[in-house]
């Protein structure tokens, strides 16, 4: 790297989904050497592809990319453990001369990143047992509704279904004693070993960009040769030890595709439900996006957002 980066540079690419970062990292790799780190909690399960758009084959010859088919869906991927792999391989690509682009949609990850990690109570099976039984008997609305008393900053950026975050958010209220919003507040800021310049891909038309989900989402319903997402959910249901309580079966289309297969919906409501689910994943993203300081906003939409990047790149590097 140039004498004039004081550490080594790494390259965050942020978006929601289908704000098009493999496209914009490919487009990086092309002109300066890299090696991609998925920030993306559902690209880390194997057999999980058609359903988390994992970067395809030629895509994934085109630059080396980590972090990627590294789990069973039966297994949990923690922001500790993304932490310590990040810096591991970020070490290991500045080495061999490499630039690191960090990409994905995960902002838990980027954050855990950037900030250090918590010092929050760990799980707890018989309390989590309790909040699921007490999920099922009030629905997760209504635990949601629960979090807002004990803990209003944590419960305001959770949607009121995210049963997995809620779930955890309660379990450390009751561990504690305290909100979460206030256990990390206290967190300790970790200095990184490298710099990062964070680009945030972000739709000047909210309207293009639920079209684009739609599309997407209709391609993964549709037959290919690799099959399509109701396929591939049949196979992991074939499995037999997989059920819809994992964070993998949590992800968004797996879990409609799931009710489908199990008759508890429609082709057209799990279509339908699929695609809001999704709207409201980009959603979140974006709020949390715009909750990160120094990140370099660029419009997903506009004609050459790669092209911004490598210039900005061009002149960190020197």
């Amino acid at each position: 790297m140039n004498a004039t980066v004081s550490k080594p540079l790494a390259v965050a690419i942020m978006g929601p989904t289908a704000s098009g970062k493999t496209a914009a990292a490919l487009a990086i790799a092309q002109r300066i050497p890299s090696e991609i780190i998925s920030v993306d909690s559902a690209l880390v399960y194997r057999g999980m592809d058609i359903g988390t758009a994992k970067p395809t084959r030629a895509e994934r010859a085109a630059a080396p990319h980590h972090l990627i088919d590294i789990l069973d869906p039966l297994d949990s991927y923690s922001v500790a453990q993304f932490r310590a792999d990040t810096l591991r391989l970020v070490d290991e690509i500045v080495a061999r001369g490499n630039l690191p682009l960090l990409v994905g949609g995960t902002m838990l990850y980027f954050k855990g990143l950037a900030e250090g990690l918590d010092d929050l109570p760990g799980a707890d099976p018989a309390l989590r047992a309790e909040l699921e039984e007490e999920a099922a008997r009030v629905s997760w609305p209504a635990m949601h509704a629960k979090l807002a008393a004990l803990d209003p900053e944590t419960a305001a950026r959770l949607a009121p279904n995210d049963a997995q975050r809620i779930q955890r958010a309660l379990e450390i209220c009751a561990l504690s004693g305290k909100p979460m919003s206030e256990l990390l507040a206290l967190r300790e800021k970790t200095e990184l070993p490298f710099e990062v310049l964070s680009f945030a891909l972000e739709p000047s038309d909210r309207a293009v960009l639920h079209q684009r989900i739609a599309r997407r989402f209709d391609i993964m319903l549709e037959e290919s040769g690799d099959g399509n997402l109701i396929t591939e959910v049949e196979v992991l249901r074939r499995r037999g030890d997989l059920h819809p309580g994992l964070p993998s079966m949590r992800c968004v289309g797996y879990r409609q595709a799931w009710e489908y297969l199990d008759g508890a919906i429609d082709y057209a409501t799990m279509r339908e439900t699929g695609i809001i689910a999704t709207r409201q994943l980009a959603k979140r993203q974006l709020t949390w996006l715009r909750s990160m300081p120094g990140r370099v906003a660029l419009d997903c939409l506009g004609p050459d957002p790669a092209g911004a990047m490598l210039a900005q790149i061009a002149e960190k590097l020197g």
